[in-house]
Formats: C-alpha cells, sequence, structure tokens
C-alpha cells in the first residue's frame, strides 16, 4: 500500500503564522520561504494567505486550490482531502483559487507540489497532493489541539477534535477552532504528525460531499468569464483568420470609428515579435500562438459585434485553402497509411511475423475533426497598464494563463495577476490558453481599460483546437489457435499512434509478441489540441473494434477472447472489470432479430504498465432497424481507477464522461470547406439532444479492483463507449462500422 505519511515526512515542511487571530497553514518544499499574509480582502495584494489553509477567528476555513474546477469537482475534493485530518465542520469550509502571482515570487509554492502540472484542471488525487493535503489538516489538527490544552492547562491526549470543536474530555469543556486559531499558530510541534493509514479513513472512500459551488450555481452567485463586471469595463468583438494560419492583409478602420460607441479598432498579428518569458513553462507555449485578427472595442458589446459585423477585411487565406473538404482530408489520411512511416515503436519483427502467419487480418479506421463545444463561448477581460496585467479568466491552466499573458505583454511574470473563474465547460479546449493570448492581445492595444473580448459562438467553434483527425491501419498476424502473435499499426494525423499500445493490454503484455508502429504527421492547417481523453478517445475505437474483428474471424466469443488475452497481464483489474459488466448485462443470452451485445475495454495514463492509470469498459445493448434506425437499450459501464474517495463524484464522472464518449461516437464531425470550418454553431454540429440520451445507462462502481492507487476519472469513460456500441451493431446487423460517427453510416441491413 503507497505511504503517503513517508512521502510527506521526508520532503515537505510545515509551516504556521497568525494573521489577525487567524491560523494559517502551510507545506512546501523543504527550504521554500513563507511570507506570512493578511486573508483574503478583496484587493488583488490582500488576496493571499499561507499556501493551502487558512482558519478565521470566525470559524471560517479557507482551503487554496490550485487546479480550476471544469465541473471535475476538484474545489469540493482537495478540501475532502485536507478535512479527513483536520475533522472541521464542512459547512465552514471555502474553497478558494491559489494565486499563481504568489507562486512566481515564492519559489514555485504551489507548482512544485504535484509538478508543473499543478494548476491544470484536475488531477486532485495524486499521490503527492493527496499526501499533501492530510499532512495539512493532521499539522493544523495537533496544532489546534496544542493550542486548547495550552489554554485550559491540560494535557494535549485529553482533547479530541471533531467537526470544528475542541473538547475536553475529563470534563467536557470545548472551545471552536476559530477560538484557538490565533494561540495555534504560535504552537511549535516538536514533530509533525503521522497522518493515519487509509485503513482507518472514516469520510474518503466512504462519504460523498456535494460540490461546495452548487449553491453558487443554484443562487446565480458563480461568476464565469462572461459574468465578469468589473470599473470602466468595455468590449471586444474578435473575428479571426477563417482557414487557420492565414493572415490578416488589410481592413477599413475608418468604415466603423463614427458607429455608436465605438472606441478603436485593433489588430492581433502573429508575427509580432514577442519577448519570451524567463521560467520554464508547463506546456509549450507554441501551443498558444496568436491567430490573425481584427478586434473592434466598444462602449458595449452589441455595438462591438455590429461594427465588427460590418468593418471591410480582406485575408490571405494561406495554403489551408488547398483542403477543400472532408473528403480530400479523408482521402490523404488513408492514404498515409497503406505505405510505411516513420517507426516509432518496434518490439520483435511485426511485419516478418505477420507475413508468415497463418492468417493476415487488416483494417483500417477513421474519425474526423471533432469540437470541444463548451456551453460558455471563448471570452476573458484583461487590463494592461505599463506596469501591470490583470486577466479574468475561465481558463483550464491558471499557471499557464499567467505565462501567456506575461509572454503577450513583456511583463515580468511577477507583475501578472491572473483571476480565475468558473468555466462554462473546457473539456481541453481552454487548456493550452490560445484564447487569454487574444483577449491580452488585443487589450494590450487598448491599455489602462479593463477589455472584455467574446467570441461569437460561430468565432468559437471555427476557431477551436480541435480533436486531431486520424486515420488507422490495424494488421495482425493469427496464430493457428486464432489470437494474434504479431500486430502492426499505423497512423496518419498528428501522430500519437503509439498511444494506441499504451490504451491496451493486448500490447503491453497480453501476449502478442511482435509489435510495430508507424507514424505519418500530415501536414494540415487546421490546429488541434487535447479533446477529453486525447489520442485515446480514437485510438480507443479502433483497438477495440478490430479486437472484435479478430474474435470474429476466429469464430470465438469477443469476452472469451479478450479475457485469454489478459491471462498473462499482471493487471487482472482489467479481467474482473469485464467480466462485472459482463454478467451485469447478461452477456450471452439469446436476443431477439435486430438487436446485439458489444463491449470494449481501454486504459487513460497507464502507458502501458499493469495497475496504473484508469481502465475503463462498456457493454452495450443496441436494437437496429431494418431500414438502419439505431436504438441504445442499455449501456453498462464502469472504471478502475483502483481506489474510489467520493463515490458520488466518481460516478458523476463515469456517467457524464460514457454520454460525452457516446456523442463523439454518434454525431461528431466538422465540416471543412477551402480550409475553413463551416459547420460552426449548434444548427450545423449535429449533437446528442436530451431526447437521444438513453435512459438506461447502468453505472457500476463495484468493478473497480480496489487498487491502493487512486487515478483520475474524468477523461477514461469516452473511450470504450464508441467501439462497444460498433461491436453490438455488428452482430445485430453484420455491419462493421470503421468511421465516426456512426451517423455518416449506413446502418440499414436485411
Amino acid at each position: 500500500m503507497t505511504d503517503f505519511t513517508s512521502l510527506t515526512r521526508r520532503n515537505f515542511v510545515v509551516t504556521a503564522s497568525a494573521f489577525a487571530g487567524g491560523l494559517a497553514i502551510g507545506v512546501s518544499p523543504a527550504g521554500a520561504a513563507f511570507s506570512n499574509r493578511e486573508p483574503w480582502s478583496g484587493s488583488n495584494e490582500a488576496n493571499e494567505f499561507s499556501p493551502w489553509l487558512a482558519i478565521l477567528p470566525s470559524g471560517e476555513i479557507v482551503v487554496r486550490v490550485t487546479p480550476p474546477d471544469i465541473g471535475n469537482g476538484v474545489m469540493t475534493q482537495i478540501p475532502m482531502n485536507i478535512n479527513e485530518e483536520l475533522r472541521a465542520d464542512w459547512s465552514k469550509i471555502r474553497a478558494e483559487y491559489a494565486d499563481t502571482n504568489r507562486n512566481f515570487r515564492e519559489d514555485n509554492v504551489y507548482a512544485k507540489v504535484g509538478g508543473r502540472i499543478a494548476y491544470f484542471s484536475g488531477r486532485s488525487t495524486g499521490e503527492e497532493r493527496m499526501a499533501t493535503a492530510l499532512q495539512v489538516g493532521a499539522s493544523a489538527r495537533e496544532r489546534l489541539k496544542a493550542a486548547a490544552a495550552q489554554t485550559w492547562g491540560v494535557s494535549v491526549g485529553e482533547v479530541e477534535a471533531e467537526n470544528s470543536v475542541l473538547t475536553h474530555t475529563p470534563t467536557g469543556r470545548s472551545l471552536t477552532y476559530g477560538d484557538v486559531a490565533e494561540a495555534a499558530a504560535k504552537v511549535v510541534l516538536e514533530t509533525e504528525p503521522t497522518p493515519k493509514p487509509r485503513s482507518q479513513w472514516d469520510t474518503l472512500t466512504k462519504v460523498s460531499r456535494p460540490k461546495l459551488q452548487d449553491s453558487m450555481l443554484v443562487n446565480g452567485s458563480a461568476v464565469f468569464g462572461i459574468d465578469v463586471n468589473v470599473p470602466d469595463k468595455v468590449y471586444a468583438a474578435l473575428k479571426q483568420v477563417p482557414v487557420q494560419g492565414g493572415r490578416l492583409k488589410s481592413f477599413d478602420k475608418a468604415a466603423v470609428m463614427g458607429m455608436p460607441g465605438v472606441l478603436d479598432v485593433v489588430v492581433v498579428d502573429p508575427d509580432e515579435e514577442r519577448k519570451p518569458i524567463s521560467v520554464e513553462a508547463p506546456f509549450p507555449l507554441g501551443f498558444s500562438a496568436a491567430q490573425a485578427g481584427v478586434a473592434v472595442i466598444a462602449e458595449h458589446y452589441w455595438q462591438a459585434k455590429t461594427a465588427l459585423e460590418a468593418l471591410p477585411i480582406e485575408w490571405d487565406l494561406g495554403d489551408g485553402v488547398q483542403w477543400t473538404s472532408n473528403d480530400k482530408i479523408r482521402s490523404a489520411a488513408l492514404e498515409a497509411v497503406q505505405s510505411e512511416g516513420e517507426i516509432s515503436v518496434a518490439e520483435g519483427d511485426a511485419p516478418d511475423a505477420i507475413a508468415g502467419s497463418p492468417k493476415v487480418i487488416e483494417h483500417d479506421y477513421y474519425s474526423g475533426y471533432a469540437d470541444h463545444a463548451m456551453l460558455e463561448p471563448l471570452n476573458g477581460t484583461a487590463l494592461v497598464t505599463k506596469d501591470r496585467v490583470e486577466v479574468w479568466m475561465p481558463t483550464q491552466h491558471t499557471e499557464l494563463a499567467h505565462l501567456v499573458a506575461a509572454e503577450e505583454t513583456g511583463m515580468d511574470v511577477t507583475d501578472v495577476y491572473i483571476h480565475q473563474t468558473f468555466v462554462g465547460g473546457g473539456f481541453g479546449r481552454r487548456a493550452f490558453n490560445d484564447d487569454t493570448r487574444m483577449v491580452v492581445a488585443v487589450a494590450k492595444k487598448y491599455p489602462g481599460k479593463p477589455v472584455h473580448t467574446i467570441w461569437t459562438r460561430e468565432e468559437t467553434t471555427s476557431q477551436g483546437r480541435y480533436r486531431p483527425m486520424a486515420a488507422i491501419k490495424l494488421k495482425a498476424g493469427l496464430g493457428e489457435d486464432g489470437y494474434p502473435t504479431a500486430l502492426l499499426v499505423r497512423h496518419a494525423g498528428r501522430g500519437q499512434g503509439d498511444q494506441a499500445l499504451k490504451d491496451s493490454a493486448y500490447t503491453a503484455g497480453g501476449g502478442i509478441a511482435s509489435i510495430q508502429v508507424e507514424q505519418h504527421v500530415l501536414s494540415l492547417n487546421v490546429l488541434v489540441g487535447p479533446y477529453r481523453g486525447p489520442f485515446y478517445n480514437t485510438n480507443a475505437f479502433a483497438m477495440e473494434s478490430f479486437m472484435d474483428e479478430l474474435a470474429h474471424e476466429a469464430g470465438i466469443d469477443p469476452l472469451d477472447y479478450r479475457l485469454k488475452l489478459f491471462e498473462p497481464w499482471a493487471d487482472k483489474g482489467w479481467a474482473k472489470l469485464l467480466q462485472t459488466l459482463a454478467d451485469r448485462a447478461e452477456w450471452g443470452k439469446s436476443l431477439p432479430e435486430g438487436q446485439g451485445m458489444g463491449l470494449a475495454i481501454a486504459n487513460w495514463g497507464g502507458e502501458g504498465r499493469p495497475l496504473h492509470g484508469t481502465t475503463a469498459a462498456a457493454v452495450a445493448h443496441v436494437e437496429v432497424s431494418k431500414s438502419g434506425e439505431l436504438k441504445i437499450h442499455q449501456l453498462h459501464v464502469g472504471a478502475d481507477a483502483g481506489t474510489i474517495v467520493n463515490p458520488d463524484a466518481f460516478n458523476s464522472q463515469l456517467q457524464g464522461g460514457t454520454i460525452y464518449g457516446l456523442n463523439m461516437a454518434l454525431m461528431e464531425d466538422l465540416e471543412i470547406e477551402n480550409g475553413a470550418i463551416i459547420s460552426n454553431n449548434f444548427d450545423t454540429y449535429p449533437m446528442l439532444r436530451m431526447r437521444d440520451v438513453p435512459v438506461n445507462i447502468r453505472t457500476h462502481l463495484d468493478a473497480t479492483s480496489g487498487h491502493e492507487r487512486i487515478n483520475e476519472i474524468g477523461e477514461p469513460p469516452v473511450g470504450p463507449v464508441g467501439p462497444a456500441i460498433g461491436n453490438a451493431i455488428f452482430r445485430a446487423t453484420g455491419k462493421r462500422i470503421r468511421e465516426l460517427p456512426f451517423r455518416k453510416a449506413d446502418l440499414s441491413w436485411s
């Protein structure tokens, strides 16, 4: 079992400080300095206290959270982790975002816990983060107990801490955490307490908490990026070159300057020289590169939008216009995988082994570009002055937003302040902060005023960082027993074909001796980025569809085929998960004509290592009419992330990820014309509506292995849903679906 305590006690130092009668607790890498700060008071300079936890005299408890909460519950899970040891009244706990400015001023005080990914959304249960949270809670609790003991003149062993109350057990006397917070700040412990072992947890793994922000979402007090309202704010409407990678040729500013409310027209130039930042970036800043654009700034947004629509603009569309249609892109990708590519993985001699096999099976799979389609359009507010930059942003990566703002303005990182807002959907779109760059790029051209830049829905969709298009050829040599002995993977698109192997136990240790992966990176103008389950979402579809095809060729039941391949695999959670779901779905039962069951399984984050990452699986029961109408009767889904610390949150993410994967498989595909995205609103970009979502989605939390790891659940469910449905369609109709989305396939049968 992982020893959280030893990790913490080796590497961390606990600091305590008093502020205005309260207690602040911080855990930092050994040697890092802390400054005592006042608690939040509404101004940016005062919006600081010791890094992780503050207890105010009122008894209110403030937990600092680094990753943005994008609906995944990290602003609740991190306080839950701390409170396992703190033993506070949950109703008194609130969460606030950790200050990136302080992080840079104080030697990456936040980013050192969990690495440079610390400010990225999600990832609240990583080993180092869990260790830190538990230590913070334990250290605060023991200081509070010691302060109460000193107040009463009793032994600390006679003091109990529970529900924000300190009780002297022999006499029943009590004090609240707030009563002794100031005194606790002066306590020096001989040794820091050891957090209790996992076997003694009594809230984590057992108790679910509603999200701390739920009441704010219900009463409307939650501030999303689109809601930001700061004094003297003006608005900007933005239009970027419609073919990504193009440039601005000309525009007629004078044509709109006399329109009501218009203040200025500014240009964003991707070729403008930008001063490189002097600190290490968590992700390559190149992903946040500016696109050529023009923005109209006005007193109100509608004025800015109206003027922008009237502004004469001439674009240089660039080389991207050569990609005239989806068919041309698809043909180029599928043609590429017919020839040898650059080898990225070679274990054994797969080509020779396949050539010598009794039976060879190969098929091509394809998926197009897909948009994140967040509910909140891209937007953000920035104020740029000669000595300071402030940005109010619904970003998925707060630290990277900070660095992008510094690079775009040439400011030192200590002169940049990021105000993280609530996020109206992310799914990876807001991770690389190209939107932050455009917001700051517009505002710096109109300094001294907060400028709120808002993309229209059409602009948001046509300027995405999409799920990459991919063509994948899978070729296997089967032995006399029908099982694969060698596998060739050819991938065309952005690359990352080797991810197909990392998603699968078949190749990582499941008995396929010879493997070769080849890559073709295509020169396309359409910009791509992370999309819920990056690369995994498409690769899982191809691998699990192909595995079903191999089972069919071998004449072996698809469940039995997979379980046999899992036998040499050290991670027995795969077999348990799949078998559990199959049992619940009554796999193998007789079904009427036109109905079928299919299953699929894949791993996110394990990178070919047993007992790592999260393994997700799905069993689908579908019906297809002879005219080709698809109905999903039932989906059984589950995931093995090891240990589940918050059952309700886990279940919510499992359900949400399943629906996201369902939408991805059935509906999503962007239409491209002459290099530009033309399906740029919800009327032309088909997505599932509420009526289309299967009512009978059954989640099975008991299918997990219970292994000691505590891994994420937001990304993994999207992988197996599509192939499970596709495999079920085959069993219902005899038709194989090898391309996403399914809505474009002819499912009719006779």
